[in-house]
């Protein structure tokens, strides 16, 4: 069988790597227009001795797949420093430790006592009157106006790079919205949860966050990549955009580079879904409107190297995060060597800041100069920063994280509708049901069964 997939960042390298194991004898080609493989997976080894990411920087290691798949791969894990539980917001001029346990918030400044006081009322808070409200409609519903603006909307900017008003609580948290669906308050539905997990003899119980521990490798998120790109061999074609598609009864040509074409009998869309867009209103003017709205807003990241002993008291965890409320020009900073120490020499620090998103694009497209500028200013007035940094390194991604606002679930039915017009046509990556590694990992391994049926 002949199955072509365009795109190989890591949901079209998982897809591929799915599609081999389930069988072998299956012919898989895989078309990317960049020089090199990974999507917004890429890791640099600056001269300076720094290791940076351009994209995405960890994953977490409570996904079995992304596991199974490093395992099947060969390649090692790197779980994070324990110092990467202790993590920050910034608000009211003060960085404040997020609350690790329970107890802890009730001791927190982070929220004022009305606030912790509202936050317990949750209990009370009942289910959603609509199928699909935003995570500030379904934040302050359940735990006030305080505890949205400090916790929840400044963890849409660290998930997402997005605007809280406008994101859907049940595209974007889909187990969230299924307690709160079951048992109407996330606080009960929490305990009944754990008592649940007591009862059945499991060690790892449920709890307010993710869960998982911070996960990357040795040498950087690149190596995960790479490796699926090795196994490929020449069956992986980079520098070749594709420019059109063509389905005629049950196959599919793909055109691509300077005038080939390569006929399928199945072919994966696993590019961004903008690509997508693009080369689906070739079959479809409407199938390529319904993907091309999907919003990818700019981000720039900067990395930027310290002395260590320039960082004054520091700080001593993950990183913080900023609230809307603030008004500053970044979203938050990871001190990328706490969580991974090797990622910077011997007595230096390197901190990644997020810049732009939905909630400043324009900040994400400023000039180099005037973009380091506002950094640099504003580390110093957070972290009382006030040295230069003795390197940086800036990585822009004009579409970035695509956001799934409130009506995505809906749109997802509708585009479920126009693929049954065309058998043998699949879509997958980070636009549609999760954006993390994780889920791209996930939904890669869906997607091979649909193209491989109980092989």
């Amino acid at each position: 069988m002949k199955i072509g997939i365009v795109g190989a960042g890591i949901s079209g390298l998982a897809t591929a790597q799915a599609l081999r194991t389930r069988m072998p004898s299956a012919e898989v080609t895989v078309f990317e227009a960049a020089a090199r493989p990974g999507g917004k997976v890429m890791t640099e080894r600056m001269t300076a001795g720094y290791i940076c990411e351009w994209g995405v920087n960890a994953f977490l290691d409570k996904s079995p797949p992304t596991l199974e798949l490093c395992d099947k791969i060969g390649i090692d894990v790197l779980p994070a420093d324990v110092s990467a539980k202790k993590r920050y917001v910034y608000s009211e001029g003060a960085l404040h430790q997020l609350p690790e346990k329970p107890p802890q918030f009730f001791t927190s400044n982070l929220l004022s006592l009305t606030g912790r006081l509202r936050v317990i009322g949750e209990v009370f808070s009942g289910r959603a009157k609509k199928d699909d409200e935003t995570l500030e409609e379904f934040g302050t519903r359940h735990l006030g106006r305080e505890a949205f603006e400090k916790l929840i909307d400044p963890m849409a900017s660290g998930v997402f790079a997005g605007d809280a008003r406008t994101m859907s609580l049940k595209s974007c948290f889909p187990r969230i919205h299924e307690v709160e669906d079951e048992f109407g308050s996330l606080i009960r539905g929490l305990v009944s949860l754990q008592k649940k997990a007591r009862k059945a003899g499991k060690k790892d119980k449920p709890g307010p966050g993710p869960g998982g521990i911070l996960t990357s490798f040795e040498n950087g998120m690149s190596v995960m990549t790479d490796a699926l790109a090795a196994l490929l061999g020449p069956s992986l074609k980079l520098d070749a955009p594709v420019t059109g598609l063509v389905h005629e009864g049950e196959r599919y040509t793909v055109e691509w580079g300077a005038g080939e074409r390569d006929e399928f009998e199945a072919l994966v869309l696993a590019c961004p879904a903008h690509v997508q867009a693009g080369l689906l209103a070739g079959l479809s003017p409407e199938f390529g409107r319904l993907v091309g709205e999907i919003p990818y807003p700019p981000l720039a990241v900067v990395c930027l190297g310290y002395e260590r002993g320039a960082m004054g008291p520091g700080l001593d965890g993950f990183g913080f995060l900023v609230p809307s409320r603030e008004d500053r020009g970044i979203l938050g900073t990871v001190v990328d060597s706490n969580v991974f120490p090797n990622r910077a020499p011997e007595g230096r620090v390197l901190l990644r800041t997020l810049v732009g998103g939905a909630r400043r694009p324009d900040n994400a497209l400023l000039e180099d100069e005037p973009l380091l500028d506002r950094v640099r200013g504003e580390l110093r007035d957070i972290m009382a920063l006030h040295s230069d940094p003795e390197f940086a390194s800036i990585y822009r991604h004009e579409k970035a994280i695509p956001q799934y606002l409130v009506g995505h679930s809906h749109r997802l039915g509708r585009l479920d509708k126009a693929l049954g017009r065309f058998p043998g046509l699949f879509l997958t990556g980070n636009a549609y049901r999760g954006v993390s590694l994780n889920d791209c990992v996930v939904n890669a391994r869906k997607t091979a069964d649909r193209v491989l049926p109980a092989v």
